[in-house]
C-alpha cells in the first residue's frame, strides 16, 4: 500500500438492483474519501441495472466503472471478476459490499483506517462483535439461522472470526494476491467463508469492526436453498482439503 492516500476500489455485484444502486453511489460519494472508486459488476440484470450503472459511470467523472458479465453464475464469480479487475487497476484497498443498502457506508472510513493503522490484511464489517447488530426487521428464525451458521463454521474450521458469513469486507491488494482470489470457486456465503479461511491459513491478520446490518430497501433477497446447502457443505470440503 502506498504511503499517500491509497487507491480504494469498492466492488459491488448487482442483479436487479436498479432502484438501490443510485442511492448507494450517492451515499458513497457523500463520504468524501480521496481516490475512492466504485466498480459495479452487473450480471446482465433483466431490470436494466446495467444501463443505470452505465449512466452513473458517465456522470461520475471516472470514479464509477462497470463490468458487464453475460451470465448470472453466482455471487462468488462476480466478486472474483470484480476483484481481479480492481487488482489489475492497481487498487491498494478493495472493499466488497452489497448493492441492496444493507451494509452501512458509514463504516467504510473505519474499515479503511483499521487497515492503514493496525496492519490488518482483512477487515470485516461484523454483526456479531460488541456494538454490531442485525436488522430489527429480521424474524427470529432468520437471526437464529445466521447465528447458527457462524457457530457451525467456527467449530468445523476453527476460525477466530465472529461473523464468518459477512459480505462487507475491506482487503489489502497484497492479501488478495496471497489467497489467490482468482482460484476461488465457492459461491454465496460459501465464498465468504472460503475467503476468510484462506486468509487465516496464510496467517493474515483479520480484524472486525461492528456494523448494524439493515434489511434491503428494494427488491428481494438472492439467497436460495441451493446456496444454503452449499454453505453447509463448504466448511467440510475445506477441512478435508486441509487434511
Amino acid at each position: 500500500m502506498t504511503a499517500a492516500d491509497p487507491k480504494i476500489t469498492i466492488v459491488v455485484p448487482t442483479y436487479n438492483e436498479r432502484e438501490n444502486l443510485p442511492l448507494l453511489i450517492a451515499q458513497l460519494n457523500s463520504l468524501g474519501i480521496p481516490d475512492l472508486n466504485v466498480l459495479v459488476v452487473d450480471d446482465n440484470s433483466p431490470d436494466g441495472t446495467g444501463t443505470v450503472a452505465d449512466l452513473l459511470a458517465r456522470e461520475s467523472g471516472g470514479t464509477v466503472s462497470v463490468l458487464h458479465r453475460k451470465v448470472k453464475d453466482g455471487l462468488g464469480r462476480a466478486y472474483v471478476a470484480g476483484m481481479t479487475r480492481a487488482l489489475a487497476g492497481n487498487a491498494d484497498i478493495i472493499i466488497q459490499m452489497d448493492a441492496d443498502l444493507s451494509h452501512p457506508v458509514s463504516a467504510i472510513p473505519t474499515m479503511i483506517d483499521r487497515i492503514r493503522t493496525s496492519g490488518a490484511a482483512l477487515v470485516i464489517g461484523s454483526r456479531y462483535v460488541p456494538g454490531g447488530s442485525t436488522a430489527s426487521a429480521w424474524p427470529w428464525h432468520r437471526k437464529a439461522l445466521s447465528a447458527w451458521a457462524n457457530f457451525y463454521v467456527g467449530v468445523i474450521l476453527g476460525l477466530k472470526v465472529k461473523d464468518s458469513t459477512a459480505g462487507f469486507k475491506a482487503w489489502t491488494a497484497s492479501s488478495l494476491h496471497q489467497i489467490d482470489v482468482a482460484s476461488i470457486r465457492s459461491d454465496g456465503y460459501s465464498f465468504q467463508v472460503e475467503m476468510n479461511y484462506r486468509a487465516a491459513q496464510r496467517g493474515l491478520e483479520i480484524a472486525e469492526v461492528p456494523i448494524h446490518f439493515e434489511e434491503r430497501v428494494e427488491g428481494t433477497s438472492k439467497m436460495n436453498l441451493g446456496e444454503q446447502l452449499e454453505s453447509a457443505r463448504t466448511p467440510w470440503k475445506l477441512r478435508l482439503q486441509k487434511w
